[in-house]
């Protein structure tokens, strides 16, 4: 077991302390002269001696909460974004007219994949549309239906 006659030291519980310096005892503020009293390491006078700063005083300045202005409305967080099309980037994507998808828009770059679609009546309409899956604006509609187009919302 033991070499050399050591001594070989088992430690114990009992036998245990912490680091020198690692526990402190707690400072009792305001039990007398003698321990830690009076002031309590304020020093006299002042702000910081009397500690009736309360939170967010920015020493007189006009402070943050005032200088941002009031949170006014309200906004949907369930409002619906629809992408624009308007009836002229219409007719430069589809010369010839035919059946337009939010698929086909997406693919020539017309609009965002994973938004609504709905088309405006800005522009003129020569060819025929089979528009598919996309919102109408009532002066849109009027224009493809005259031009021999057809809608359908599914």
């Amino acid at each position: 077991m033991a070499e050399n006659n050591e001594e070989v030291t088992i430690i114990r519980m009992h036998d245990l302390r912490p680091a020198p310096g690692a526990n402190k005892d707690r400072i009792r503020v305001g039990r007398g002269e003698g321990s830690k009293g009076k002031t309590s390491g304020r020093g006299t006078k002042g702000t910081k001696a009397r500690y009736s700063v309360r939170p967010g005083f920015e020493g007189g300045q006009l402070p943050l909460y005032m200088r941002l202005p009031k949170l006014r409305g309200f906004k949907s967080p369930f409002k619906k974004q629809f992408q624009v099309v308007n009836l002229a980037r219409l007719a430069e994507l589809y010369p010839q007219g035919g059946e337009v998808t939010v698929e086909d828009l997406v693919a020539k770059g017309a609009v965002r994949k994973g938004f609504p679609v709905k088309v405006l009546g800005d522009g003129e309409v020569a060819a025929a549309f089979t528009l598919k899956g996309v919102k109408v604006s009532a002066s849109a509609k009027s224009k493809i239906e005259a031009a021999g187009g057809s809608i359908s919302e599914e």
